[in-house]
């Protein structure tokens, strides 16, 4: 890091934070009592902040890593300080450990970029895009809450820094603290280990094809019909091959512990829910992945969008009609027959799902329908902005990203957090024109949310609880 990107991140990184503190302030001050999932978050922390540990509340389907974070954090200050009484573990308190989780995902951030983008010259890009991502809106909003959101990014992102600097065993150690987070953080510990594969992948495939001395561009691989054979054939025989395999284990021996440890968790817990689980059941709802481009597209839109990818697009259609046919052909299908739609979805109308579903799929049945073409360019829109990566790390990427998003009920946000942000990481630097439009349409959409929650509030008929709009 040069001296003058040096100064430059660390006084970002102290305004963010500064910035952070005045809004948490004014978030606690208007909103003091836990709210909505709070309620059972902040009663687990403080029955551990009191040692009792061996009290669970039914309701919570995460493993307990929030609340040992939190009591790991706030018992050596509270010693330290000689706080008694009220505020320790108060829900101001315990709000503030996502904050302090923030400062670390914009660290994470920056340095995932640096390593991602080692030819990037541009200090102010690199610095620009990590502050940017930080800004995240669906995470930004969630620092100023006691939820899980913050400590299961940062600890994931940590996860796959350690991965990408080869420190598999340190990668492996974090990922089991992701995983007491949130369950499905196994996935992206499966990615991380998928990433290792599919970098002895490419080598071998690099080193098979240039021994062929008619194959004048051994690293492309044509999408076609042979293009396909020939990739399932190598897949094979490489699976299959004692060498690479053994190659494999020697590197991802780590993340294959980290497995068998999940494995048995769910054989002893009899599932991958703790708590309630009748709200958390899995299905094959295979529009959640059309929903995450969609969400994708429109996050990513001031960094992926131009004029150039559009007409692309078009060009492509014209090129291959009967494969994009075909496609939208599948897209219906799996829309008509796999569309599920979670009780809570219907039920609960503080969340902003609940007014996407209502106002756009529910004013007709052919909507759902309609909105295919728009699913197509998304997802196409998805894969071009990630050509520059192999085919190997892309199958794995898309492999991991179906295993999160189909098995979900529920159309939630905050479930979009990690891929999305593994996808914009990943992405070419946008110039310094576009990061700047990022971070100002993510500031903008922040200060909406956050201005909603605090300014507009109302009531339920039969409850005098006050409510809020929120992501």
């Amino acid at each position: 890091m040069e001296k003058f990107e040096r100064y430059i991140f660390t006084a970002l990184c102290s305004t963010n934070f500064l910035v952070s503190c005045l809004l948490f302030s004014k978030i606690t001050r208007e909103q003091r009592e836990p709210y909505m999932d709070e309620i059972f978050h902040v009663r687990q922390a403080q029955k551990y902040c009191y040692g009792k540990f061996n009290e669970w509340d039914p309701m919570i389907t995460t493993l307990p890593g929030l609340y040992l974070a939190s009591v790991g954090v706030i018992k050596p200050v509270v010693w330290l300080v000689d706080l008694t009484g009220k505020v320790v573990c108060s829900t101001a308190m315990l709000r503030f450990i996502n904050l302090l989780f923030n400062g670390g995902i914009l660290y994470l951030l920056y340095l995932i970029i640096c390593k991602l983008h080692l030819k990037e010259k541009t200090a102010s890009r690199r610095v620009l895009s990590a502050l940017s991502l930080s800004t995240f809106p669906v995470l930004y909003f969630f620092n100023f809450l006691y939820y899980t959101d913050a400590g299961s990014t940062f600890f994931s992102l940590f996860t796959y820094l350690m991965t990408l600097y080869g420190c598999h065993k340190a990668s492996a150690l974090i990922s089991v603290f992701a995983i007491f987070f949130r369950q499905t953080n196994i996935i992206w510990v499966a990615f991380c280990a998928s990433t290792v594969v599919a970098n002895k992948m490419d080598e071998t495939w690099r080193t098979e094809q240039s021994k062929k001395k008619d194959d004048k561009s051994p690293c492309q691989i044509p999408f076609s019909v042979s293009g396909v054979k020939r990739v399932m054939r190598f897949l094979l025989e490489f699976l299959t091959t004692a060498n690479h395999v053994k190659a494999v284990m020697l590197v991802a021996w780590p993340y294959v512990l980290v497995a068998m440890g999940f494995i048995a968790f769910i054989v002893l817990n009899d599932g991958i829910i703790v708590g309630d689980r009748s709200s958390h059941e899995a299905c094959l709802n295979f529009p959640q992945l059309f929903y995450f481009f969609s969400f994708a597209l429109f996050f990513s839109s001031p960094t992926s969008l131009c004029y150039h990818r559009a007409l692309r697009f078009i060009q492509n259609l014209k090129k291959q009609p009967l494969l994009y046919l075909l496609i939208t052909g599948l897209c219906l299908l799996l829309v008509w027959k796999f569309t599920f739609v979670h009780k809570y979805l219907l039920a609960d109308n503080r969340h902003y799902p609940f007014y996407v579903w209502k106002r756009i799929f529910q004013k007709h049945e052919v909507v759902r329908f309609a909105l295919i073409p728009a699913y197509v360019f998304a997802a196409w829109n998805f894969m071009d902005t990630l050509k520059s990566r192999s085919l190997f790390w892309s199958l794995a990427f898309l492999v991991c990203l179906l295993a999160a998003t189909v098995p979900q009920k529920l159309l939630e946000f905050r479930y979009f957090i990690v891929p999305y942000l593994l996808y914009r990481l990943h992405m070419p630097l946008p110039s310094l024109t576009r990061l700047v439009l990022e971070f100002l349409f993510y500031t903008a959409v922040n200060a909406a949310t956050l201005y909603i929650f605090i300014n507009k509030t109302f009531q339920w008929p039969n409850s005098p609880a006050v409510q809020r709009f929120m992501w």
